[in-house]
């Protein structure tokens, strides 16, 4: 897909996407072909860092000793290696994971917080990643740290050859939604075994539209906007009946 077709892609989006009241993002996804999740090689997990900031600005929980907390204050939250014990509580580890995007881990303490967040994080693919950037090594740039997780998306493959993230805004400039969307088809693509012959197809839309890609026709474009001002009017006529 070169850049033409990603920006008229972009184009039938905004078109086919009904107007909402708050700012939507892009969400692009991503279906794979003859590829064998049983086999480790074959699955997925990717670091791509965007031209251009993520949509939603990310949450960071940082988890350093005594020496990096000053530093850490950059994050929106700091545990000190001194406050880990409290941890050992599983129930607060799963309130960190839903509340925070990433985590970033000082390098000397990684045993420590392994042993203690792993068990929680790890499941939920947060534990602080050398591939993301998120092991603090000593005489690290905190801010570029920071700056490095705004631009960062992760594909992962689970248990289905679907890839999904969210890309870019709505409010953000078609040449931007393109260079994001450009950045991950070129990180996956040199990441699979077959290059794009592991690529099935690519789906974009806005949170609340429908799924739009370039095989489709005038009249599945209509079907799916049809589609999805009936879902709002059923959803209307739910709540007026409440």
């Amino acid at each position: 897909m070169d850049k033409a077709q990603v920006l008229q892609l972009i184009q039938r989006v905004r078109e086919h996407s009904p107007k909402r009241n708050f700012t939507q993002t892009f969400d692009l996804t991503i279906t794979l072909k003859n590829l064998n999740l049983k086999k480790p090689e074959e699955n997925i997990d990717l670091f791509v860092q965007l031209p251009h900031p993520h949509p939603k600005q990310p949450r960071i929980c940082a988890l350093v000793g005594k020496d990096l907390i000053e530093q850490s204050k950059i994050f929106d939250k700091i545990i000190s290696q001194e406050e880990f014990p409290q941890y050992q509580d599983k129930k607060l580890v799963k309130q960190l994971a839903s509340q925070y995007d990433w985590f970033v881990a000082q390098a000397s303490i990684m045993s420590q917080v392994a042993s203690i967040f792993g068990r929680v994080l790890g499941p939920r693919s947060k534990m602080p990643n050398p591939k993301s950037g998120g092991i603090i090594m000593p005489g690290a740039d905190l801010a570029q740290v920071k700056a490095r997780f705004s631009k960062l998306v992760r594909l992962q493959t689970k248990k289905e050859l679907i890839l999904k993230t969210a890309i870019a805004s709505e409010s953000s400039q078609d040449e931007a939604v393109t260079d994001n969307i450009l950045a991950v088809l070129a990180a996956l693509t040199a990441a699979l075994p077959q290059e794009a012959g592991n690529i099935k197809q690519l789906f974009l839309k806005l949170t609340m539209g429908p799924s739009i890609s370039l095989s489709d026709t005038k009249e599945t474009l209509e079907q799916k906007k049809q589609k999805v001002q009936l879902t709002k009017a059923g959803r209307k006529k739910v709540n007026q009946d409440e």
